[in-house]
């Protein structure tokens, strides 16, 4: 191992603040992580409190008629949801908050909430240096969650409302370390150390996060273990990580066609879900106006 005083004098000043940020960084990620105490910042408090009314046992439609019309904004959100082409097959028109919030079920109304917050997020002024990058972010979990949407539809084996939370949610934990950043522009810089703390600490930072927003276990577990090829092909969220592993894969081959037959055929969440290339193709082709839809309504 070469000693760290020589690792210090062959690193340029700017190598050397990233370093330091990194450290800084990761010790403060830590503390946090082990405090529970994590949130995203710039949540609205009104999100907060409806994720809240939704997780309690025997919540009445009512109760979240009131939570949620107290922000216009937000029951805008869950109004166009309501109308969605995917959501709202008839296509007839719901102008009212209660019919809205019946017909979409609490897990859409999740979506739509978190959709809300995070248009807020993204418009926050502490943010407006790293813009772009929250919005890529945020336009590829709409997506993912739009493809989790029709493939648990197409498969019947997770609900599809459960599902499309659960792509919205997946990459909750590299947004929240992405709005931290802005502390630390050094290590922002080192786009090398930064995508190497991420990939370290995104999925522990989901689950927390997700677990103060009072989610599903399914879900939780989902998000947290998908990545993993050898979790087990059984047990809580087991489902759901394969709808979102499939999910997130289509995501990645938008712009790569030719990529998506090898790495479907390499997952084992497809061929658990029975979903070749070929079907994928034809689920994408198929639901192509339901995806544009479910994006246009979830604010990509």
């Amino acid at each position: 191992m070469v000693p760290p005083e020589h690792n210090a004098e062959s690193k340029s000043p700017a190598q050397r603040d990233a370093s330091t940020a990194a450290f800084e960084f990761v010790r403060d990620l830590s503390t946090e992580l082990s405090a529970s105490t994590i949130e995203l910042p710039s949540f609205p408090e009104v999100a907060t409190r409806v994720q809240k009314v939704l997780s309690e046992e025997n919540c009445s439609s009512e109760r979240v008629v009131r939570v949620i019309g107290a922000e216009p904004m937000l029951a805008t959100r869950v109004l166009s949801m309501a109308n969605s082409a995917a959501l709202n097959p008839g296509g007839k028109q719901i102008a009212e908050l209660r019919t809205a919030v019946t017909r979409l079920g609490f897990d859409a109304l999740r979506a739509a909430t978190i959709s809300f917050a995070m248009a807020q997020l993204r418009s926050a002024g502490d943010f407006r240096n790293v813009q772009r990058y929250l919005d890529a972010l945020w336009q590829q979990s709409v997506l993912v969650a739009s493809l989790c949407f029709v493939i648990a539809r197409r498969v019947g084996k997770s609900n599809a409302d459960t599902a499309m939370l659960t792509g919205l949610v997946h990459g909750v934990g590299k947004l929240y370390i992405l709005t931290r950043s802005q502390r630390h522009p050094a290590l922002f810089a080192d786009q090398a150390m930064y995508q190497h703390i991420v990939n370290d600490w995104h999925g522990s930072i989901a689950k927390v996060l997700l677990e103060n927003w009072r989610m599903a276990e399914e879900i939780i577990a989902a998000v947290h273990s998908h990545t993993d090829d050898s979790r087990p092909a059984r047990g809580v969220g087991a489902q759901l990580a394969d709808v979102l592993e499939v999910a997130v894969t289509l995501a990645a081959c938008k712009h790569l066609p030719l990529a998506l037959p090898e790495r479907i055929g390499a997952l084992k969440a497809a061929t658990r879900l029975e979903l070749s290339a070929d079907a994928c193709q034809a689920l994408m082709a198929e639901s192509a106006d339901e995806l544009a839809a479910l994006r246009s309504a979830l604010g990509s």
